[in-house]
């Protein structure tokens, strides 16, 4: 399966603000397949970004539940950028960072105005 390593770990902020059922500090990984995916199909965004990856995980300015897909958001923002970071758990349990790519600027607003962005307090 390739080469598996932690990348960050959930926050109690992040747990209370998306009302998550697991302990603070639940590790988030990342694995070649993710890596590769992420480079094949956002090189820019990959190369640009990937190196502070962790630094989004831990200190996101918003996340939020994929409702189509139940994955977990972190979202930051890089002037100009709004980076995303998506999280998801795999069928035995262990979450992984599985993409991470620039987001269109008026989606964000709209999914802030929406309230589907929640904005994360840090502490």
């Amino acid at each position: 399966m390739g080469q598996v390593s932690k990348i960050g770990a959930f926050s109690s902020s992040v747990i209370k603000l998306l009302n998550l059922d697991i302990p603070i500090n639940t590790p988030i990984f990342i694995g070649e397949s993710n890596i590769l995916h992420m480079k094949n199909n956002h090189p820019v965004d990959f190369e640009k970004y990937f190196p502070v990856m962790a630094e989004i995980i831990a200190e996101p300015d918003y996340v939020c539940i994929n409702k189509k897909d139940g994955s977990l958001e972190y979202v930051k923002e890089y002037k100009p950028d709004q980076v995303k970071v998506a999280v998801r758990v795999s069928t035995n349990g262990t979450y992984y960072a599985r993409t991470l790519y620039v987001l269109n600027n008026q989606r964000v607003l709209d999914f802030i105005e929406k309230g589907i962005l929640k904005r994360v307090k840090q502490s």
